[in-house]
């Protein structure tokens, strides 16, 4: 089971967690990402190309089942403005053992950061900036090459 979902609704952790936990796993791994105040942000503003996105989070979840012994695969990722302490991504993975619910959540995480097609722009009071990809978030999703 896959389950992708780019929603600029609020994630809600205990369905998504408990949607996985029904698939009768041994084991359940969960990633949540949180919009960060560094540097003063006030406002991230995530923007994604319809369609195109989730076809490109529905291969990287595709990879890691194929890759993995894995009951179930969930990507939830937030688009339109946020701010600091919102959530912004939860990734799950089920599988029959902790070793490959763990090792497919960080995977998916790491391909999530470098091959999904978001576009991220940070608000700083009343300057505004666009993200760009960062080095170690390559190097995190090459490991896995």
């Amino acid at each position: 089971m896959i389950r992708v979902s780019v929603q600029p609704a609020p994630i809600e952790l205990g369905i998504e967690v408990a949607a996985l936990e029904e698939r009768g796993a041994g084991g359940v791994a969960t990633f949540t990402g949180v919009v960060r105040s560094d540097d003063g942000v006030t406002e991230l503003h995530l923007e994604h190309y319809p369609g195109m996105t989730e076809s490109a989070l529905v291969g990287i979840a595709e990879q890691a089942m194929a890759r993995w012994d894995l009951m179930g695969v969930t990507i939830v990722h937030r688009v339109g403005p946020m701010v600091p302490g919102d959530r912004i991504v939860f990734v799950g993975t089920a599988a029959s053992h902790r070793r490959a619910a763990l090792e497919s959540c960080a995977y998916l995480i790491d391909r999530l950061k470098t091959d999904a097609p978001f576009w991220k722009r940070e608000r700083l009071g009343s300057d505004s900036r666009w993200v760009e990809a960062r080095d170690s978030d390559g190097d995190a999703a090459a490991r896995w090459d």
